[in-house]
């Protein structure tokens, strides 16, 4: 795959010799809980990287026992998002991102991407891990010409995410908003698409939803999830149907190929094809 051919790398340390992530974490205002696994840390080690904790480690493990393929829904995902933002900010030309669920910072972020297309581009990440917000202050750093934030906040709380965002977005302008692999932490599909709906109401024309989530085309991946969520003490993760997944861009106008497996959502040609795996997604401009 030409967006990275090696694959996701471990995130790299500050450049600061004098920064000390023990001494970060002791700042933090929120606790870190290294007893529970947590999902951006269970996808982090699934990606290969190396911000997370044994418990951690030990959940993703379980899961690739049971489903292999893992690692590459995690990959794949991956890749999908990097694709997407690559196009928005390209040809269709958006210079605004709101990236929920952004996860642990790894090789090519939402404003690494956009960056590197358009400089200017401004980026909100939002996530409700404080090991997350530690990292993100400390890596995920601006073009001089554009500008990077994050929001410590849930999901399930959207007024509370577009308020804080509009400090650094204008939302009398386009903006995207990237919902990647965190609606199914919302195990209620009628509450996740009220959401969905809440945050893009608050879009004007012109804007872009971009969604994936699991789906429940694979049996092993569903039982993998199925054993993570009864054994993991973390948030349950909720695989849906590709129909229920394509209803977060209802209203929306859905560039094709529509809403499809995440490695055929417009994959770079390349000497192999990419696998079909158990995780859906489409994007949707908003009219």
């Amino acid at each position: 795959m030409a967006d990275n051919p090696t694959g996701p790398q471990p995130s790299s340390e500050p450049g600061d010799s004098a920064f000390s992530w023990d001494d970060a974490e002791k700042d933090l205002r929120s606790p870190i809980d290294t007893t529970v696994p947590h999902s951006a840390r269970v996808w982090n080690y699934l990606l290969g990287g190396k911000d997370n904790y044994p418990v951690d480690q030990q959940a993703g493990e379980r899961i690739r026992e049971i489903f292999p393929g893992m690692v590459d829904i995690a990959r794949q995902s991956r890749y999908m998002l990097v694709r997407v933002v690559r196009h928005l900010a390209g040809e269709a030309g958006i210079r605004q991102f709101l990236d929920i669920g952004t996860g642990l910072p790894t090789v090519d972020n939402t404003h690494e991407v956009a960056q590197r297309v358009a400089p200017r581009s401004r980026i909100v990440y939002v996530d409700n891990d404080p090991l997350v917000l530690l990292h993100a202050e400390a890596l995920l750093t601006s073009t001089p010409e554009g500008a990077c934030d994050y929001l410590q906040a849930d999901v399930r709380d959207p007024e509370t995410i577009l308020a804080q965002a509009a400090k650094t977005l204008d939302f009398t302008q386009p903006v995207a908003l990237m919902l990647m692999g965190i609606m199914g932490l919302v195990a209620d599909f009628d509450e996740a698409l009220s959401i969905v709906r809440r945050l893009t109401a608050a879009l004007p024309s012109g804007s872009y939803v971009a969604v994936y989530d699991g789906s429940d085309t694979d049996p092993a991946y569903v039982e993998a999830i199925t054993g993570y969520n009864a054994r993991s003490g973390a948030v349950p993760y909720t695989p849906r149907s590709p129909r229920q997944l394509a209803r977060f861009l209802d209203g929306l106008e859905v560039l094709e190929p529509g809403v499809v497996s995440v490695s055929r959502w417009r994959p770079v040609p390349g000497p192999w094809e990419e696998p079909e795996v158990a995780c859906v997604g489409g994007v949707g401009r908003k009219p």
